[in-house]
């Protein structure tokens, strides 16, 4: 069959490179080598034919015998798988019981060990209370007696408290008295001095007033002089300077 493709790729090469007529679509072959070439074709082709035969005439058997040989591996598998799975379920089941009895064995040895743990912790809580109701009605007994004596010294404190206030009040009303003195004798030497300042301004005023009297009334003198010497002199007489 290999040659007969052979073969004809050489015609197409021969005939894609002949030399075509002009205005034409015809072209100018080898006659003997596409004869030759033909040849090897027709020789070619009648033993591939046979084969090709032979396969198609072998199909149906080749067909029968691989079905025959499926329907076998079918058949086998099946049954492979029927065994693998008996076997899987009585495994599974072996399992299963095995597992419930290591299961009750768990369950049995875990109940008996919550048991004993109970019991040691309802011991343990028995004494625990016990300790804790020795220890409260010792701290009771030593709070009562801590506080009849905070009471006592508390008591004994406020009495003290109280004498030292009355004391104190005592000796802040005594400095009352005293600063209220000091007040009265303080306002008194206020006013003193109010007075005396109002006395020594009202002084102070008139002796002002008095000197700018007689500063007033010698400028007064002075410019009446100075108001004549003036006339004088633009009139050519003689000043008088007499009041």
């Amino acid at each position: 069959m290999y040659r007969v493709f052979e073969a004809l790729d050489e015609l197409v090469t021969i005939v894609e490179e002949a030399r075509g007529l002009p205005l034409t679509a015809s072209c100018v072959v080898p006659r003997g080598d596409v004869l030759e070439l033909l040849d090897d074709v027709r020789d070619a082709l009648p033993g591939e034919v046979d084969d090709a035969q032979d396969v198609l005439d072998h199909r149906d058997q080749m067909i029968g015998e691989a079905s025959s040989q499926a329907s076998k591996t079918v058949d086998d598998a099946q049954a492979e798988a029927h065994r693998l799975v008996n076997g899987a379920r009585a495994e599974a089941e072996a399992t299963v019981t095995g597992a419930r009895a290591e299961a009750d064995r768990i369950l049995g040895e875990a109940t008996a060990r919550a048991d004993a743990i109970l019991g040691r912790a309802q011991e343990d809580a028995a004494r625990t209370v016990q300790s804790g109701q020795d220890q409260h009605d010792s701290l009771l007994s030593r709070a009562h007696t801590e506080a009849e004596r905070a009471i006592a010294t508390g008591r004994a404190s406020y009495e003290g408290a109280v004498a030292d206030g009355r004391a104190e009040q005592a000796r802040l009303v005594s400095q009352i008295e005293v600063v209220q003195v000091a007040h009265a004798e303080s306002a008194r030497i206020l006013d003193a001095a109010h007075a005396d300042a109002d006395r020594m301004r009202q002084d102070c005023d008139s002796y002002v007033d008095s000197t700018l009297g007689t500063l007033e009334e010698t400028l007064t003198t002075t410019l009446r002089t100075i108001g004549r010497g003036r006339t004088a002199l633009r009139t050519g007489g003689v000043a008088d300077f007499r009041d």
